[in-house]
């Protein structure tokens, strides 16, 4: 039995990877991560989104989870996103999955006005189709790394590479042009961090499984 983890940055893979999971790293690339969730998923039981994101909803707050309901058109395995649920602590409502980073807080109140969705990231929607497809469960918990009132500073729109690493030259190159975005792009770091500790407590709470038992 495998499982197939779909998130963005090779930092949130590193706390993903596992026995029985398969973590897929998008970078921004949908396309590509499309193709190789599409070319695992024979061998899958199912498809989980996991990983930071942005939030949709106020009162959300760096670290707080979120699990959907639904993404999109498609509604998640209800077992495994009450199982997830209860495990993280997590609101539950729908995520919305988007081709490009939503970083103004501006297009975000928009989106979550349009839409309902209590968080935005750039991988559940790809997860959600390829689960849809191969008749796969599916589940999407993401953690909140930026609130819905924070706008993300240029140098941290840059910052990721498609493979999901860290592209710090072009951090660099945005911060000499625009030295005073450097406050924001610090707070944007400590949201961050306080995201990524939320996401490795939460995977160790949920197991190796990610909170699918191997019967569903």
């Amino acid at each position: 039995m495998m499982l197939l983890a779909a998130t963005g940055l090779r930092r949130e893979g590193r706390i993903l990877r596992g026995t029985g999971v398969r973590v897929i790293l998008g970078g921004g690339d949908q396309r590509r991560l499309e193709a190789e969730l599409d070319q695992a998923a024979p061998q899958a039981d199912g498809v989980i989104s996991i990983g930071i994101a942005g939030a949709l909803a106020p009162g959300l707050r760096p670290g707080d989870w979120v699990v959907a309901d639904a993404v999109g058109e498609v509604r998640a395995d209800p077992g495994w996103a009450a199982r997830l649920t209860e495990v993280l602590e997590a609101r539950r409502g729908s995520i919305a999955g988007t081709d490009a980073m939503v970083a103004e807080a501006a297009g975000k109140a928009a989106l979550h006005q349009a839409t309902g969705a209590l968080a935005v990231d750039m991988e559940s929607h790809v997860a959600a189709r390829v689960a849809q497809r191969h008749g796969l469960p599916f589940a999407a918990a993401r953690v909140i790394s930026d609130a819905a009132d924070h706008t993300l500073p240029p140098a941290a729109r840059v910052g990721m590479r498609p493979d999901g690493g860290m592209d710090l030259p072009a951090v660099l190159r945005s911060l000499a042009a625009d030295p005073r975005q450097l406050p924001a792009l610090i707070r944007t770091g400590i949201a961050a961090e306080r995201a990524f500790r939320a996401l490795l407590r939460g995977y160790r709470r949920l197991g190796p499984r990610l909170g699918r038992s191997v019967l569903g």
